[in-house]
């Protein structure tokens, strides 16, 4: 199949996506369905494998698909310094897997699968 169209058009999609992405480097775990996070994962995956290869040329494309938000506010390091000064040296020794998904059960409204997705 490739991949979950999650209802949206593929603009929206994409921007979800990029939101949820850097909402997952800059907090390390978020609740979301669990359709979502099988589709973000495979996309966290391939930032911190960016990230591991910490070249001029990988941090420009986690740049250009991460939002620049602020993850830390005394040092003023945005998500893409926190991706590859932090979350990727984590990982040296590990091939793939950086992620956990944990199911959480029914949303209330709309019984929705929930999960909660987190950096290993």
């Amino acid at each position: 199949m490739g991949y979950r169209k999650l209802g949206r058009t593929s603009a929206q999609r994409k921007a979800m996506l990029r939101d949820l992405t850097t909402d997952l480097i800059i907090s390390e775990r978020i609740e979301t369905t669990e359709a979502r996070a099988k589709e973000l994962r495979s996309v966290v995956e391939k930032m911190i494998t960016l990230g591991k290869r910490g070249d001029l040329h990988a941090r420009r494309q986690a740049a250009s698909y991460v939002r620049h938000e602020v993850a830390n506010v005394e040092t003023g390091q945005d998500a893409v310094q926190k991706l590859f000064a932090d979350i990727a040296p984590r990982y040296d020794e590990r091939q793939g897997g950086y992620t956990r998904i944990m199911k959480l059960g029914p949303r209330r409204g709309d019984g929705a699968p929930m999960v909660i997705i987190e950096l290993v």
